[in-house]
């Protein structure tokens, strides 16, 4: 096992200009992180190609594995035009995944407010052949592409599987994120059993959960979103929300895992804290069980 840090956990620093991607990575490295996961937000490979060589070489300069690049798509469109452009935006992406020298690439396949599962079913197919293509496509650099469980379309453990029987393909596998199970009122420790036979890598996110109430309409106040089934999450330090994250980590260790736990943070807490903390919290875990 490889426990590291996503760019993610760090957007808002990026994004309000507090920290650059040389600090990020300075910073996954200060922190015990093995590998780096790169989200492209707060910039942007493709408009900024000259990030790539310098994410390149500032990771290979402070010891990390570069682990997983994970974008954004949507091939639920308007018109033929547009998922085509759509499926061609993504295998332009993979080009970028191999300039960074990964092995694994995690792209959004739909989103929609429609998230009955008879929407579901009429869409797998279209779905299906856009994973497809870019998998094959993907498979000429080496390169496993994945489904991850959020979006609140694909985001039950069932659903994820559906899509990967339907694509059929050796290098399609899923991005499985622990916590984004409870987004769609899933037991993460169940789902997560579910799902891991099927994981490229492991995504470490933690939630602190309140149930939906008649008698408070407007749910706990600011910072709280809602599930699929009307209950709120916030999100937390890994380890200090309500997810049973030791649980889910003996479930991944039992396993037999032996890939990459990249921690995704997205509390109310300052960035570099909650990172921080939360690496500790999973390496301590990690290492008790």
């Amino acid at each position: 096992m490889k426990l590291g840090l996503s760019s993610y956990s760090l957007y808002n620093a990026l994004r309000k200009g507090e920290m650059d991607l040389t600090g990020f990575i300075d910073y996954a490295a200060e922190i015990g992180s093995e590998h780096i996961e790169i989200v492209p937000l707060g910039f942007d490979l493709t408009e900024q190609p000259e990030l790539i060589e310098l994410i390149r070489t500032r990771a290979l300069a402070a010891g990390l594995e570069i682990s997983n690049y994970a974008i954004g798509a949507n091939f639920l469109t308007d018109n033929d035009d547009a998922y085509e452009a759509e499926i061609e935006h993504v295998k332009s992406q993979v080009d970028i995944a191999a300039r960074l020298g990964v092995k694994l690439m995690r792209h959004d396949v739909a989103s929609s407010k429609d998230v009955s599962i008879g929407h579901f079913n009429k869409q797998l197919d279209r779905l299906a052949h856009a994973c497809r293509t870019v998998a094959r496509y993907a498979a000429s650099f080496g390169i496993t592409t994945s489904v991850e469980n959020h979006g609140y379309f694909i985001q039950h453990s069932d659903r994820v599987q559906a899509l990967l029987e339907a694509v059929n393909e050796s290098n399609y596998r899923t991005t499985l994120d622990i916590g984004n199970f409870m987004c769609a009122d899933e037991n993460p420790v169940t789902a997560v059993r579910n799902n891991l036979p099927y994981a490229s890598m492991i995504h470490i996110k933690d939630f602190y959960l309140r149930p939906a109430r008649a008698d408070s309409p407007d749910g706990p106040g600011e910072g709280w979103f809602r599930t699929t089934g009307g209950n709120y999450l916030r999100g937390a330090i890994a380890g200090h929300g309500d997810l049973d994250l030791r649980e889910v980590l003996r479930t991944i260790k039992q396993s037999g895992y032996d890939g990459y736990l990249s921690l995704e943070f997205e509390g109310m807490e300052d960035c570099r804290t909650g990172s921080r903390i939360g690496m500790a919290n999973v390496r301590r875990i990690w290492n008790e069980l």
